[in-house]
């Protein structure tokens, strides 16, 4: 597999770059790739525990914040690491990452859910979106040979900011208006992922059927050279 050629075009994909890239020139020898991957599954997890237990003590949500934090840095620098290092493996940190991506979205949503600033149904609708987002970035680089992570100036790192603030805002609010507050930003935001994930859709559908026009039918058309065949799991 070769690996995609990546488009990061969020808003803080240039200064986060350089941040990383300067942090994995000084990780020691010792410490490799799968290390920070496990770093970052252990943050979600942690923040996941954190939103869970501050239904009995609000001071959770700051553990919370910083579990985030974690899971930035562990799910953001393994990558990093690999490529600093000209040690990449394609198919191996692509499968790895991204099924690991999946878990951390999902446990972190239960672990909002859990909590009593967001409803767990709106959490989980989050989740679903905020998945198929994911989804359709990897459809996109099998079909184009572009990883184009994120939409817009949207992408995974300001998903997590958005998240802390979120968090830290619903700490200095009373416990109801905090409720409302917390499920109407997490419902808004994901009418806004939805119209991302439209917009992309759209877009890609017209750039697919410029790339491959319909067949008039009975009449067959010999495959281009170098264009991919469509395969079968049946």
């Amino acid at each position: 597999m070769r690996d995609p050629e990546r488009e990061m075009t969020f808003w803080l994909a240039g200064p986060e770059r350089r941040l990383l890239r300067a942090i994995a020139r000084r990780v020691p020898g010792a410490i490799s790739s799968d290390h920070f991957t496990a770093l970052g599954v252990l943050g979600a997890t942690a923040a996941a525990v954190a939103y869970a237990l501050s239904a009995g003590d609000v001071r959770w949500l700051w553990a919370a914040t910083a579990a985030l934090v974690i899971n930035w840095l562990g799910d953001s620098l393994d990558g990093t690491l690999a490529r600093v290092r000209h040690a990449e493996r394609p198919r191996y940190g692509y499968y790895l990452d991204h099924l690991v991506d999946a878990y951390s979205t999902a446990v972190i949503g239960i672990g909002l859910g859990l909590s009593p600033f967001f409803s767990l149904g709106i959490a989980l609708g989050l989740v679903v979106v905020y998945l198929a987002l994911s989804i359709n970035v990897y459809l996109e680089s099998a079909v184009f040979g572009k990883f184009r992570i994120g939409y817009g100036w949207f992408g995974p790192t300001e998903a997590r900011v958005a998240l802390m603030l979120l968090t830290l805002v619903v700490t200095l609010l009373p416990a109801s208006p905090a409720r409302l507050f917390g499920d109407a930003v997490l419902a808004a935001a994901a009418l806004v992922m939805l119209a991302l994930l439209a917009a992309r859709f759209t877009r890609n559908l017209r750039d697919l059927a410029r790339l491959e026009p319909p067949i008039t039918p009975g009449r067959g058309v010999p495959a281009r050279a170098g264009t991919p065949r469509a395969t079968s799991l049946a």
